[in-house]
């Protein structure tokens, strides 16, 4: 990149950044990191370059998100589907990914921070020394609470939902649950991981051209209806401007719902006279989690384009 690209590129993240932490960040970012592969071969490298490229790339991420204040980061280091790839593959992946887990271990950052490393899935097939590294970062930061890394590791969808419905089936036969008991807080508590499941997604990530899910969280993005961004740049080449778009994606989304929101609220109440502000914001922040001035500030955008709307409000 030349010195004036450079100097814009570097322009345009100020830009973004300071956009972006006026408003409401995700409090919990998933991430599909597709691409290695096929960063290495569009480089003509061997595949093991592409996914330790990779790794640097989510290391990065995990800075990023702690500047941003994201207290929740899951990342899809190894699926179910993964196991059907070569052994000389998965071998050098699982010994990757084992050293991460070692050196977050030992990163001040990871102390610092106060972050709790969990592991989601079923690890049950995974090599003896990858399970052991995994147990150790999770052991090392089980007491932290201030942001949480999960990774992703044998991981499918599918299965999460089906180890879920043998878990409480099991609680059931030993007198533990009853099937009255079972509804969806009830099934959240029994995913991944057992030391306490993970919360609701509000945007998932996805690089490298593919715009789909591919059995990733089903239950706790579905269920939120989080937001999705797709981007074309294999993982390595992930930049921050890709991330920081991301989350202006989630904001734009968010904005429109509580927008949304906010404009039924205000017809609602015209139907009984004069809409009251104090009335629209009481009842808006019940029905979601939104700040009064964020309130206030859609009312005054609605009424700026609206002027039925302007002449309903009594301000």
């Amino acid at each position: 990149m030349s010195f004036v690209g450079n100097l814009l590129y570097g322009g345009y993240e100020i830009l973004l950044t300071n956009e972006i932490k006026d408003r409401h960040v995700p409090s919990h970012v998933a991430i599909i990191m597709d691409g290695n592969r096929r960063f290495a071969q569009k480089h003509g490298l061997a595949k093991y370059y592409g996914h330790f490229m990779g790794a640097d790339t989510t290391e990065k991420v995990l800075d990023w998100s702690f500047d941003l204040g994201i207290r929740q980061l899951t990342v899809y280091a190894f699926s179910t589907e993964n196991f059907a790839r070569s052994e000389e593959e998965k071998n050098q992946l699982f010994e990757l990914i084992g050293i991460k887990f070692d050196e977050i271990c030992n990163d001040k950052r990871t102390h610092q921070r106060r972050m709790r490393v969990r592991i989601i899935g079923n690890t049950d097939n995974l090599p003896n020394s990858l399970r052991s590294a995994a147990k150790h970062a999770e052991e090392v930061t089980k007491h932290y609470n201030g942001v949480y890394l999960n990774v992703a590791l044998a991981y499918g969808g599918r299965q999460e939902l089906v180890d879920a419905t043998r878990a409480m089936a099991q609680k059931i036969k030993n007198g533990r649950l009853s099937l009255r008991d079972i509804n969806e807080e009830t099934i959240s508590r029994n995913l991944y991981p057992s030391s306490g499941s993970v919360p609701y997604v509000d945007l998932i990530i996805r690089t490298g051209g593919d715009e789909r899910i591919s059995n990733f969280l089903p239950w706790q993005a579905n269920g939120n209806e989080c937001a999705a961004y797709f981007c074309a740049p294999f993982w390595p080449e992930f930049r921050k401007i890709d991330f920081l778009r991301a989350i202006r994606t989630y904001q734009t989304r968010e904005h429109e719902r509580q927008k949304n929101t906010v404009m039924r609220v205000v017809k609602m109440l015209s139907y009984y006279g004069k809409v009251e502000v104090e009335d629209v914001i009481r009842i808006s922040r019940r029905l979601i989690a939104i700040p009064k001035d964020e309130v206030i500030n859609i009312l005054h955008e609605l009424a700026r384009h609206n002027a039925v709307m302007y002449k309903m409000i009594k301000w």
